[in-house]
């Protein structure tokens, strides 16, 4: 007998992880792997943020907290809102998660029913269609075009919907694409979502990460109606280097926060209690890990954009935030998988396929490693799109 929901057992593996895991299979067999795949900082978290939280555990930090987390924690998170995007959330709107993805898929879980379409520009994040179809909603994968930079028009979003249109996702910087939306851009797609009283879930995880002329704006900033529509999802992953320690956080109007803490009631009860602290000092404590890591992420970001721009048969966009490329593979003829296997196996370059961001005919790659790793890994890849 099948014991297995037809939800779970439609799932896919994560191919972001199925690369990287196969990279690191390779590596400890004695391989030399270039790995561009990779969707972590490739920095330490700063110390006093370590510190932190090695000091509440030593003082017994060990206990339940609120599920929601820490009140401290919270007003923290309220007291950032504000002051970086101007988003005037309550401590009792905001729910600390074990990451941002279990802040996502908390909020789907919220508000998706049976039978609700969500929104999906493409290229998306690996996840978003996977927890749609977990909380038994349907994912409506929208195309978007390179020469818009890969962001969602208002255009794109009007003609997407149907009557059983629920939520849309915004992923503002973006990953795959590293693009940035304009406050114009939110705005125009905001109207929309006013007109048809449809919510928007506004991923800010890469906010930190912006460059030149770009500027992180949140959606839910820009009018009381946005607001109202809006559920903002963030953590510490990117911008502190803290991936491994699982902390993100919901920001949404109160009926649905409330919904999110009682999942979270009901499911992790809380994030771990001593790594809370951790965050309260990333969130309180020196930031200028973030503009160095900015600044040295802008650095390798001109070298790779300078490099790719070079290699013949490929087409990639500047991106404007976040720390990847989404690199158009087309002319190659090949399918994503078929080419980063080959990538792989006989170039010893780890990239991510573009079928995993829903473009089977381009790749991801990363720029948080070294200058010495992205010089070889691009050298490989040129030297792919020359015999290919």
């Amino acid at each position: 007998m099948d014991y297995i929901t037809p939800n779970v057992a439609a799932l896919e593996p994560s191919l972001t992880l199925a690369v990287t895991n196969r990279a690191k299979e390779m590596k400890a067999n004695g391989e030399q792997v270039y790995g561009l795949a990779g969707g972590e900082p490739d920095k330490d978290t700063p110390n006093h943020i370590k510190q932190a939280a090695i000091k509440a555990l030593e003082d017994g930090a060990t206990k339940y907290t609120p599920s929601a987390g820490l009140p401290q924690l919270r007003k923290a998170i309220s007291e950032k809102l504000m002051n970086d995007n101007g988003l005037d959330y309550g401590i009792n709107q905001i729910c600390v998660t074990s990451g941002a993805k279990n802040a996502i898929y908390s909020a789907l879980k919220a508000v998706i029913s049976e039978g609700d379409e969500v929104l999906i520009p493409a290229p998306f994040w690996v996840s978003y269609p996977s927890m749609v179809e977990i909380c038994g909603g349907t994912p409506i994968i929208v195309e978007t075009k390179a020469e818009n930079d890969w962001k969602l028009t208002a255009e794109e979003f009007e003609n997407a919907m149907t009557p059983r249109t629920k939520l849309v996702i915004l992923t503002t910087p973006n990953n795959p694409t590293g693009s940035v939306y304009s406050e114009q851009e939110l705005l125009a797609l905001g109207n929309v979502a006013i007109d048809e009283e449809i919510l928007i879930l506004a991923d800010e995880i890469y906010e930190h990460l912006v460059y030149d002329e770009a500027k992180h704006v949140s959606i839910g900033s820009l009018s009381q109606e946005l607001y109202d529509l809006t559920i903002t999802i963030n953590g510490f992953s990117k911008g502190y280097a803290m991936t491994g320690w699982r902390l993100g956080y919901s920001a949404a109007p109160q009926q649905i926060a409330d919904a999110i803490r009682l999942i979270q009631d009901h499911t992790c009860s809380n994030v771990t209690t001593f790594a809370q602290y951790g965050a309260i000092e990333a969130l309180q404590g020196d930031q200028g890990f973030i503009s160095d890591l900015r600044e040295e992420y802008d650095f390798r970001r001109k070298y790779v954009y300078d490099r790719l721009k070079t290699i013949p048969k490929i087409k990639v966009n500047e991106p404007k935030g976040a720390f990847y490329f989404f690199i158009d593979m087309s002319e190659l003829g090949m399918k994503s998988l078929d080419l980063c296997d080959k990538l792989l196996e006989r170039y010893k370059v780890a990239v991510i396929p573009g079928i995993a961001f829903g473009n089977d005919y381009a790749i991801r790659i990363s720029y948080c490693t070294s200058l010495d790793v992205l010089k070889e890994g691009l050298d490989r890849l040129e030297e792919f799109c020359k015999n290919h």
